[in-house]
């Protein structure tokens, strides 16, 4: 956990403009499956590797957090825009505070815009929009647009609905 916390300082975390590769290779030496062709902005942050999955074409915005005490999933051509903010755990707040994890699973060409919140147990479509400010939990169809504080369904991205 030391070794990720240096490395994640200087190679993720990191404002500087540094090569998204070289992200990409420092993750991955960590254990998190990056696909190729992936753009990852500066001061992206990501509890666990090892339990980060992003595939091929994807692009993750500047301050993006991956608090993934579960694992992530996000398929091929996602864009997850600046300041969101995903975490897959949470806590027994009525009992005993125990913590709570469930994954996240991000269909592909989904766009999740600047500073939503995704929480843990969210599994969104293929294509979808998630507009910004948003929090996001539960099941959201395919092609579907959502929006708001909880986020609902408003629409239909692509198509006529």
């Amino acid at each position: 956990m030391y070794l990720w916390a240096v490395a994640e300082l200087l190679f993720v975390t990191n404002p500087w403009q540094i090569s998204s590769s070289l992200r990409a290779k420092v993750l991955r030496l960590f254990g998190a499956e990056i696909g190729v062709r992936v753009i990852m902005r500066p001061r992206m942050r990501v509890r666990f590797p090892w339990k980060l999955h992003i595939g091929d074409d994807c692009w993750i915005g500047e301050g993006v957090w991956f608090h993934n005490q579960d694992h992530i999933r996000v398929e091929n051509d996602v864009v997850i825009s600046q300041e969101a903010f995903l975490t897959t755990g949470s806590h027994a707040h009525r009992t005993d505070m125990a913590l709570i994890t469930r994954p996240i699973e991000i269909g592909a060409g989904t766009w999740i815009t600047s500073r939503c919140m995704v929480l843990g147990g969210t599994r969104l479509g293929e294509s979808c929009l998630v507009k910004p400010m948003s929090l996001v939990s539960g099941t959201s169809p395919a092609n579907s647009v959502l929006e708001g504080n909880p986020a609902r369904v408003t629409g239909v991205r692509f198509g006529d609905r």
